[in-house]
């Protein structure tokens, strides 16, 4: 998978906006200046680029189509990711396309959370959590890390 970009809707302006999977800061709508919700696709290739090192917090979503659960915990992944806006990456990571980055983090079951931060996983949650028990994990990992 390649390093690409996403066209996100900015929630404040409405304005669309091209933002890169890999870039240096965290993306800004370009009309209104306000913090774009950062939320992209890695792979195998491209994981390294797109998560290790990202200069903002990463919360990385392993899972596969077929999982319930991970197709459960899905909304709330990309809500925390709106939420936390400019100053947190999501970064989902289809196992079954992504086997070698599964094996890498010990995803032996999904869903798999991990909190990525200067290189680093900080936190790591199996399994899918309702909604704000999830915001409350990433909330306190972010705040230890």
């Amino acid at each position: 998978m390649a390093v690409g970009t996403s066209i996100v809707t900015c929630p404040s302006c409405s304005k669309r906006n091209r933002v890169p999977d890999v870039a240096s800061g965290a993306p800004q709508c370009a009309s209104c200046h306000q913090p774009l919700p950062w939320i992209v696709e890695a792979g195998d290739a491209n994981f390294d680029a797109v998560a290790v090192r990202s200069r903002l917090p990463v919360l990385v979503d392993l899972w596969a189509p077929w999982c319930g659960p991970c197709r459960m915990v899905s909304p709330a992944v990309e809500a925390i990711g709106h939420d936390l806006a400019g100053r947190i990456k999501v970064v989902k990571v289809n196992v079954d396309k992504a086997p070698s980055t599964a094996r890498r983090f010990e995803a032996m079951s999904i869903p798999t959370l991990l909190v990525i931060d200067g290189g680093k996983v900080v936190a790591r949650q199996v399994g899918a959590l309702p909604a704000p028990a999830l915001r409350r994990w990433v909330d306190g990992a972010l705040a230890h890390s």
